[in-house]
């Protein structure tokens, strides 16, 4: 089944988690999850191919687990807190998989953060639906805001209005005549 195309998948580099990413990824993640405890990890290690057969999921998800290909998985639906489950039981640090997945050294890329992160520049929305998207939304905000009139209740036809409503009605007509 083909993706819904959304307003943000045009962002170079990024993959947002979204509902459909993740029921795509449901798989993949639990597999990543399942490396929390100490006697998956060490099947995995033991024959990483056939303990993926536990988790039903697709050639390509299975090929960027294998292959350690760490934005593909985030683009079949992987969730980056998930996968870097897998970075872990290889050793790894979430610095050196973050430095992987942006093609630099962890020395590069901890400079780079420390120094103010990535720059937005080349790194926007190339259509620019996102900032159209984020144009109409004051809009949309201000219109919900809105107040609304507020509006007097009237009896029901068929009903008498009840003692009180005619009792103020009678005393605003005084009040109203002895004015004028």
């Amino acid at each position: 089944m083909a993706r819904t195309e959304q307003v943000y998948d045009d962002i170079p580099g990024t993959f947002v988690f979204d509902a459909e990413r993740a029921r795509e990824g449901y798989h993949l993640n639990m597999f990543c999850m399942s490396l929390m405890k100490d006697e998956n990890r060490k099947a995995f290690k033991a024959d990483e191919a056939r303990y993926l057969d536990r988790f039903p999921m697709t050639q390509e998800q299975r090929d960027a687990i294998l292959n350690r290909q760490y934005n593909r998985m985030l683009e079949l639906g992987g969730n980056i807190y998930f996968t870097a489950k897998l970075g872990a039981t290889d050793g790894h640090s979430f610095q050196h998989i973050a430095a992987i997945m942006t093609g630099s050294t962890q020395e590069d890329y901890a400079k780079m953060m420390l120094g103010g992160g990535r720059s937005v520049e080349g790194n926007r929305s190339k259509s620019g639906k996102v900032q159209a998207v984020k144009a109409a939304a004051p809009k949309a905000r201000a219109k919900a805001a809105k107040p609304k009139a507020k509006v007097k209740a009237k009896p029901a036809k068929g009903r008498a209005a009840s003692s009180k409503t005619k009792s103020k009605t009678k005393a605003a007509k005084k009040a109203g005549s002895k004015r004028g």
